[in-house]
């Protein structure tokens, strides 16, 4: 994949390396606060999820609040994995600045960290990572930017489905 080869050329000694475990960290709506749209939307990503092999961990929403603790959840799990020594390399594919004492932390007990964000805008969306963040990681990836390199651009344009306007929401990766 676009990450294993990007960790590949910046860490010495990974020649034979590989994404063992993924996970997204999502809130989630009941079905009962989600409409129609959101939760075809919601099931979709899952079976995009699934089939990457990329392991789901949802979170509930609180009734009233956008809030579902799972910043937190994310970096508890990267942070017990860091400290059992159980990875390498974690790549935070976020541009949240919140994320800066977990990248700090993982650096402290020799995990290397990378953050891999979208860098875009489109309309009122807009993609960024933090400036704090990408300086507190040992490196960076804007996978936006793959899509310009002649080398990339064929994988690049593979990872992402069609958007379909039915389904709502914005396109994912696949």
């Amino acid at each position: 994949t676009l990450i294993e080869e990007h960790v590949r050329a910046r860490e010495q000694g990974y020649t034979h390396n590989n994404i063992v475990y993924a996970a997204w960290f999502q809130g989630l709506f009941t079905s009962t606060q989600a409409d129609e749209a959101q939760l075809r939307k919601e099931r979709n990503r899952y079976h995009d999820l699934m089939h990457a092999g990329i392991v789901a961990k949802y979170h509930p929403m609180s009734g009233s609040q956008a809030e579902s603790g799972t910043d937190v959840a994310l970096a508890v799990e990267a942070l017990e994995m860091g400290l059992a020594a159980k990875m390498d390399v974690a790549v935070l594919v976020t541009g949240d600045g919140d994320f800066v004492p977990l990248a700090r932390e993982l650096m402290k007990h020799g995990v290397s960290v990378m953050v891999a964000y979208f860098d875009y805008e489109d309309g009122e969306y807009k993609g960024f990572a933090n400036a704090r963040l990408l300086s507190a990681c040992n490196y960076e990836l804007n996978v936006n930017a793959l899509e310009a390199r002649k080398e990339t651009s064929a994988s690049f344009r593979s990872l992402f489905r069609k958007y379909d306007p039915e389904e709502g929401g914005s396109p994912t990766i696949t």
